[in-house]
Formats: C-alpha cells, sequence, structure tokens
C-alpha cells in the first residue's frame, strides 16, 4: 500500500498513518496525573504558609492588645494618684524598709477585650496586670528658702514610676511609665 502525504488546511496529514496531526492535538488536552499532584502539593505549601502568617498576626494582636492595656492601668494609677495630691505622696506616708521608699504594689488588675465583632464564636481576651508603684523621696524635688527668720522647705513635686506586669504565652512582659504630680 502506498502512503500518500499532503498538506490540508494548514495541517500535514498522513492518508494511511495510524494517527493524523490534527487528531494527536485532540488527545494531548488536559492535565496529567503528575501535574495535577504538582499542582495539590504547591497548594498544600500556600496554604500552610498563609496559616502560619494568620497565627503570627494573631499573636502580634494579642501582645499589642496586652501592651496597650498596660499602658492604660499605668496611666490610671498615675492619674488616681494624682488626683489624691501630693500631699498624700510624703515620704512619712509612704511604706519604707531600712529607710528606703518600698514599691506600692498593686495586684490583680484585670482588663478584658471582646474578639471579633459578629463572629459566632466569642473569642473575650482577659489580661490580670500587677503593678509596682515607686514614689521619688521628698529629696530629689525639694526647695528650701532661707531668710534671717526661718527656713521654708517646700516639695514641689513628686516621680511615679509605675512598672505593669502581665503574662503572655509562657513570658512575663513589662512595661514602664513615668509621670510626675505637682
Amino acid at each position: 500500500m502506498e502512503q500518500l502525504d499532503g498538506i490540508v488546511g494548514g495541517v500535514m496529514v498522513k492518508v494511511n498513518g495510524i494517527l493524523n496531526d490534527c487528531r494527536r492535538a485532540r488527545l494531548k488536552r488536559g492535565f496529567g496525573i503528575v501535574e495535577v499532584l504538582v499542582a495539590a502539593a504547591v497548594l498544600g505549601f500556600l496554604y500552610m504558609a498563609v496559616l502560619n502568617l494568620q497565627s503570627g498576626n494573631r499573636d502580634a494582636l494579642l501582645r499589642i492588645r496586652g501592651r496597650d492595656g498596660a499602658t492604660e492601668v499605668a496611666q490610671n494609677i498615675i492619674d488616681s494618684l494624682g488626683a489624691l495630691g501630693i500631699a498624700s505622696l510624703t515620704d512619712a506616708n509612704l511604706p519604707t524598709e531600712d529607710g528606703h521608699i518600698v514599691p506600692i504594689t498593686i495586684s490583680n488588675i484585670e482588663r478584658v477585650w471582646k474578639g471579633q465583632p459578629g463572629a459566632t464564636v466569642d473569642h473575650d481576651m482577659k489580661v490580670v496586670y500587677n503593678a509596682e508603684v515607686t514614689v521619688s523621696p521628698d529629696a530629689d524635688y525639694m526647695t528650701t528658702t532661707s531668710t534671717t527668720l526661718s527656713n521654708v522647705s517646700h516639695v514641689y513635686a513628686k516621680r511615679l514610676d509605675v512598672k505593669v506586669s502581665w503574662q503572655f504565652k509562657s513570658s512575663t512582659q513589662s512595661i514602664v511609665v513615668s509621670g510626675i504630680i505637682r
């Protein structure tokens, strides 16, 4: 049998061959099993990377909320002591040990944040803070005026250092906020 070759519609066709080029092109459409498995593996790696990123973002959000709450607690303590006035913070009114002023400890201050609004599951975040307030001695902010009749000493300010600490995961986080009461 004789084999005839020719060009039909711009495509090489073998008349007596097993497959012509048009039919061979139609059979090669679609994806093979290897391509599908490689695509599934790549998507799996991408999915795991997105989950890891989401977990890191959640931890960062919780750490920031904890720090913001600590700042709020420290500022509330400074404002409360400022409202009491400087007269309540004299050296005679503060706890001392061996002649040194001991920090005032305030424990178990709780703050709660509501989770994502509209979520079906509540994700409330509760943080327990502990604060230590250190007040500077009177001598640090005292002026003395001398006249021929008497010496007058005046305490014009007090420095407060508020250290707020809280637990985050397996470590203790803390901040220090300073303020002046006049």
